[in-house]
């Protein structure tokens, strides 16, 4: 019942902003019709199941998975995310680390979208792990890195500080271009590419 109640906060909140998008690529306009790897931050996650939906989900591709931590913080956001009918695979760095990725590989081969937040679940905050570049580096899918803020909103006090937006304030979601990772490439200058265009895209 918290999942279902939960996911019409979000839909409703996300409905209520008023919107601005910045996006110089012009990604929603010419979105790539294969998998894509989606980016953001821990403390953007209340809304990306509302922004997938609103910006991705007339795609061809609407399948989307999510990695999401296997620990018992991680069970309760599966159980919200799973009413957006995503697919959830449990792991991160500490645990299941190996397993997980292999399964977000297989699902990305297979033609799925994933959203991950490289920051998470226990940070530092803001800054990249290397998972989302390694499964880059398997898949050949580019990475979309992204953020929303706005301007009435409760920030926690956790590590992340993570956001709850409120309704009818003023919104904004910025849209880099796609970072993708060649074979031949050295992951950690991707990494340190993908953590400087994220926080870049951190502002007021």
């Amino acid at each position: 019942m918290i999942g279902w109640v939960l996911r019409f906060l979000v839909m409703f909140i996300g409905r209520t902003l008023r919107w601005r998008v910045e996006d110089p690529a012009g990604l929603l306009a010419n979105t790539p019709h294969r998998s894509v790897l989606f980016a953001t931050w821990h403390n953007c996650l209340f809304l990306v199941p509302y922004l997938y939906r609103k910006h991705w989900h007339g795609r061809q591709r609407t399948k989307v998975a999510v990695l999401v931590s296997a620990s018992k913080d991680g069970e309760k956001l599966v159980r919200v995310l799973e009413k957006f009918d995503l697919i959830c695979v449990r792991g991160s760095s500490s645990r299941r680390g190996k397993e997980a990725l292999l399964e977000m590989t297989r699902l990305v081969n297979d033609g799925y979208d994933a959203g991950i937040t490289p920051d998470g679940p226990r940070g530092p905050k803001y800054r990249v792990a290397n998972g989302i570049v390694s499964l880059a580096h398997l898949t050949g899918a580019p990475i979309i890195p992204f953020v929303w803020n706005t301007s009435w909103k409760i920030t926690l006090k956790s590590w992340d500080a993570f956001m709850i937006p409120l309704p009818f304030g003023r919104a904004t979601l910025r849209i880099a271009a796609p970072i993708s990772v060649r074979q031949d490439e050295d992951r950690e200058n991707k990494r340190l590419e993908l953590e400087t265009v994220l926080q870049s895209l951190v502002k007021p």
